[in-house]
């Protein structure tokens, strides 16, 4: 179970590697939704124990990717799951209200270099489209492993891939 757990890591890495190479010229935007939430009664939970392990487990395979910038919104879990990865790069999380799509693209078209965005299973295909996608993202509602690589461009292009 280890082994296959971490040759799926290596292929992650090695596709991941792939894409921010051939992608040098050009920004590339990495979307996930937020990881595993614990069960709450308010609207503001905490990741699960499974969250903060999924949450980890992003900031190892996003480590080398060259990310130069972290937006999550106003909730608790989204910026829980960008914080390992903000800690190990030495970046601050940017905070992007959740219901300003607008606000957070105008922010992402200025940036150059790549960018972690952690969202919602609501927001992330708005912003996918925002951003010039044809095909409409769909994520379920216990869909937490999905990590959509978008490389900007005249026309944009993503790849989803999934990640332990």
């Amino acid at each position: 179970m280890i082994e296959t757990f971490m040759k799926k890591r290596l292929i992650l890495s090695l596709l991941l590697g792939f894409l921010v190479s051939t992608a040098a010229a050009q920004s590339t935007i990495f979307m996930v939704r937020h990881a595993e939430k614990a069960k709450s009664e308010g609207n503001d939970p905490d990741l699960s124990e499974a969250g903060r392990a999924r949450a980890d487990s992003l900031a190892k395979i996003l480590k080398d990717a060259n990310v130069t910038a972290i937006y999550a919104t106003e909730f608790k879990r989204t910026q829980q799951t960008a914080a390992p990865l903000a800690k190990t790069l030495g970046l601050n999380v940017t905070i992007a209200p959740a219901k300003d799509t607008a606000g957070l693209m105008g922010k992402l078209r200025e940036l150059k270099g790549n960018t972690l965005v952690v969202g919602h299973g609501n927001t992330i295909p708005d912003l996918a489209q925002a951003l010039g996608l044809a095909d409409a993202l769909s994520i379920g509602e216990n869909d937490y492993d999905n990590l959509f690589v978008i490389t900007l461009g005249q026309t944009p292009r993503m790849v989803r891939l999934h990640y332990p």
